[in-house]
């Protein structure tokens, strides 16, 4: 058996079919004519164009607009002026197209890959597709087709990016493995609306299997079981039949309220990256944007996005909401997410170091630029503010000083906003968690992000696997610091939300409801199964077994008796 990471939940079982990678070998060299070297740049330019157009209208048939808007978004990336007037002028310098567009696009494809974010390194993972793309075209190799694969098939590749799911025939493909990716990689979002059980990551898949062998992907554990017995296999089509039963079921709670079976309510929302996202929450029946992650809107540029340009993207999730409640972190970067332009130091600990609310706070003009913006489009929904990494009140005041100053700008322009936006704290660190009762008497909202919170509460690093075994949010000291943080909030009278991955985890809910969250902010895939995880306990319930849990001493424990009753 092999592992990796369940990213497309289900059962395939089928034979294997191994995609190889072609390789773009070239050798570099200075160019004489510049002018017909950069026609040559442009060309393959336009040749992607085309072919990508082909390949969303494609998707667009086998996975659906959502899905076709990720490869309509290379072409926004190519067609950026910025990306293109780089390039040529590292052809005009003498540089060959090929070596122009590796060394432009491996700079952004290195900035995006240093994030512990997953949606942040996804927009690596999109540089590298369309890099490939473009130096097949400028070396005349023609990509890899899929189609034409049979029926009962498991596609086993490096990666199985979007250009190449673009061709993929969902009734023949009963199963996806790759060697690299993680559950918000394309090949993972593009296996899910196609409804193909995927498990991404697995070491060395392309040289541990062999095409024709027979196979069986589990999505859900993770699990790749290779030469399986028949009562192994009628086991798991079994399995597979109880899962898409399980599936036509979560679509009764499309449309339903969140409440749990004793009649309490909650907010069940979305965390997205940019405007497109905001629509991808409403298809899913997302009731609001927990978490606005602003950073794509300064990354993947040479320049900070104006003003005007961060209004219209914010404005546009507003619209696209029609009334629902948009929250917006502001910029979080530094630590995980570097910016070349920002000029960020290199820090011995970056993660604490100069980094969120540190970083906008001694830089007054952008971080005020981005405060009107996100004013400004609170004309056109509920919009709020939530700041990040606030690890003590002075930060939270010189924040909300910066609101008021911001105010005072529109007011004299004559600009519309909403005078009462909330303005919120997203904690995630062991120091917010101390001074929660302090922060909620000063503060709107809280938003516990659990990724960071779990990380800096524990003193470990997730990308670390020596200390992997730490990293859980069902640490006891990481479930007291949820709880206190949400008793703090509730004492003051302030709602309190969850947008870390913890939010959507079956076994964290019933906690969760117990301690008196009030806003789950998840995935848009999870929208469904959240809601129907709510829906089975009563607040009784979940208190008897929160009560369990706390007196626990160990994640072991905790892990072992939550993994029982869900």
């Amino acid at each position: 058996m092999l592992k990796g990471i369940g990213a497309s939940e289900g059962y395939g079982i089928g034979k294997v079919l191994i995609i190889e990678e072609h390789t773009l070998e070239y050798t570099p060299h200075t160019v004489s004519d510049v002018d017909a070297e950069q026609q040559r740049y442009r060309d393959a330019v336009a040749a992607f164009i085309e072919q990508t157009r082909e390949q969303a209208a494609a998707l667009r048939v086998s996975a659906g607009a959502k899905e076709a808007e990720i490869m309509e978004g290379h072409i926004g990336i190519i067609n950026d002026p910025a990306m293109g007037t780089e390039i040529e002028k590292l052809i005009a310098g003498g540089t060959c197209a090929e070596a122009a567009t590796e060394q432009m696009f491996d700079m952004f494809i290195s900035i995006f890959s240093m994030t512990d974010d997953d949606m942040t390194r996804q927009r690596a993972a999109d540089l590298k597709d369309i890099k490939t793309a473009l130096l097949s075209i400028l070396l005349g190799i023609s990509e890899v087709k899929i189609s034409d694969a049979p029926a009962g098939t498991v596609l086993v590749a490096k990666e199985v990016t979007p250009s190449m799911t673009a061709g993929i025939n969902k009734e023949n493909i009963v199963g996806i493995i790759t060697e690299t990716g993680s559950q918000t990689s394309h090949s993972a979002i593009l296996a899910r609306a196609m409804e193909i059980p995927a498990v991404l990551s697995v070491p060395n898949a392309l040289s541990k299997l062999s095409s024709g062998e027979q196979v069986i992907v589990d999505g859900k554990l993770g699990e790749v079981i290779t030469a399986p017995s028949a009562e192994v296999i009628a086991d798991y089509t079994a399995r597979r039949d109880a899962f898409l039963r399980e599936k036509r079921e979560l679509e009764l709670y499309r449309g339903k309220p969140t409440a749990s079976a004793s009649g309490e309510q909650y907010e069940l929302c979305c965390n997205i990256g940019s405007p497109k996202d905001a629509g991808k929450a409403i298809a899913a029946d997302g009731e609001g944007v927990g978490l606005f992650r602003t950073e794509f809107l300064f990354m993947d540029r040479t320049s900070l996005p104006s003003e005007d340009e961060q209004f219209e993207a914010y404005k546009a999730a507003a619209q696209i909401l029609k009334g629902k409640p948009l929250i917006i972190r502001t910029l979080d970067i530094g630590g995980d997410k570097e910016i070349p332009y920002l000029g960020l130091e290199k820090e011995e600990n970056p993660f604490m170091g100069f980094r969120a609310i540190r970083y906008c706070l001694k830089n007054r003009e952008m971080f005020l630029s981005q405060i009107k913006a996100i004013l400004r489009a609170s004309a056109f929904g509920d919009v709020r503010i939530m700041f990040p990494l606030i690890t003590a009140v002075e930060e939270l005041r010189e924040g909300c000083a910066l609101v008021e100053e911001a105010k005072g700008y529109l007011r004299a322009s004559s600009i519309a906003f909403n005078e009462d936006i909330p303005v919120g704290v997203m904690t995630e660190t062991a120091a917010s968690g101390v001074i929660a009762d302090l922060l909620a008497k000063e503060a709107d909202f809280f938003s516990i992000g659990t990724n960071d919170l779990t990380g800096y509460t524990m003193a470990c690093d997730r990308g670390n696997s020596d200390v992997g075994y730490l990293y859980s949010p069902f640490q006891p000291s990481v479930l007291r610091m949820i709880r206190r943080i949400i008793a703090c909030g509730t004492a003051e009278g302030i709602p309190v939300g969850m947008c870390g991955e913890a939010a959507a985890n079956p076994m964290m809910i019933p906690l969760l409801m117990s301690f008196g969250l009030t806003e789950f902010s998840v995935s848009a895939v999870s929208v469904l199964k959240v809601r129907k995880n709510i829906n089975k306990w009563t607040k009784a319930e979940a208190d008897a077994v929160a009560e369990k849990v706390m007196a626990m001493t160990t994640e072991k424990e905790v892990v072992d008796y939550l993994q029982s009753i869900v």
